[in-house]
């Protein structure tokens, strides 16, 4: 082999390892526990907002009890950059969890869907069953519009209660909106974080001891960061906001194991929801924890632990 041939070999075989060895989207993830342990994955909520919460409180407990725990922020999200050519599409969340996979070297996992999170599990989890040991969906809604009008109900009750008129004007205006726009889902949530519809109205002491140990972290400032570029890319191309996911689901059960963990006093549901999910997973797949809102896992970690375990030994 003559000199050229040789050099041209030699930059083939640079050029096609550099591209092989392309560092994945700059996703920020940690894992907990031992690498042999089933392998459990948490998927945060959103879209934009990040794993600090599940990761500074309940991560190493589940590693604990024998999961190999991996967090990731979703691109764009928390401590997670927004690469060039970023779409906030499902085939893209899809793709980041895949790498996920293989950067941590796992091939089947528990799904902990979080809120958005859960949306996320349920389109990998229909996409790549084969890789989906069960999905867990945790205050995830599968009817996005029945989640908006359960705000708004569980918001006129608060307003009403506390005698916010202003308040209540304000939500007036918003049932006037157009349903389907994201200025009216923003406001939801906007008006759901106001009204204190995300707490637990006598918050357990073991959650208020781990908000405090979360707030010492320097990274705390996660707890209350919500990144906007991923809030409107998945509105402008999934219309994620219109989602209604139960015969998504359904389709799902039939390949792999789905599970329900909800806080009772959860304002981002109703009774109308609820009922459904729990008619749809099945009356054993399903558990309301009684005295949590929405980060069952925070709010009530102990009971949201036992029931995990139980439902992923099945």
């Amino acid at each position: 082999m003559n000199f050229i041939k040789r050099l041209f070999l030699v930059l083939s075989l640079l050029y096609t390892a550099a591209v092989h060895a392309q560092p994945l989207p700059q996703l920020y993830s940690n894992a907990f526990g031992d690498k042999t342990n089933p392998a459990l994955v948490f998927l945060h909520g959103g879209p934009g907002y990040n794993s600090f919460s599940f990761e500074a409180s309940t991560a190493q407990r589940l590693a604990d009890e024998g999961y190999y725990v991996i967090v990731y922020d979703q691109r764009g999200s928390g401590r997670s950059v927004e690469p060039d050519g970023t779409r906030y599409d499902f085939k893209e969340a899809i793709q980041d969890l895949s790498d996920i996979y293989a950067q941590y070297g796992i091939g089947r996992a528990i799904l902990v869907g979080h809120s958005w999170g859960g949306t996320v599990g349920i389109m990998f989890a229909k996409q790549h069953p084969e890789k989906v040991n069960a999905l867990v969906l945790t205050g995830s809604p599968l009817d996005y519009q029945q989640t908006f009008k359960a705000i708004i109900s569980n918001c006129k009750w608060v307003y009403t209660e506390n005698k916010k008129d202003e308040q209540l004007k304000y939500l007036a205006m918003l049932e006037e909106m157009d349903t389907t726009g994201l200025d009216y889902a923003n406001y939801c949530f906007m008006h759901a974080m106001g009204a204190g519809l995300y707490q637990a109205k006598t918050p357990a002491t073991s959650s208020i001891e781990l908000f405090k140990s979360m707030r010492a972290s320097p990274d705390a400032k996660y707890l209350f960061d919500m990144a906007q570029p991923p809030v409107k890319g998945f509105y402008d191309s999934e219309r994620y906001t219109m989602l209604k996911l139960y015969d998504t689901v359904a389709a799902i059960k039939k390949k792999v194991p789905v599970y329900a963990i909800y806080g009772s006093e959860d304002g981002l549901f109703d009774t109308i929801q609820l009922a459904q999910i729990k008619k749809l997973v099945g009356d054993d797949n399903f558990f309301l924890v009684s005295n949590a809102s929405h980060a069952v896992f925070i709010d009530q970690q102990d009971i949201f632990v036992a029931k995990l375990k139980e439902f992923t030994a099945k």
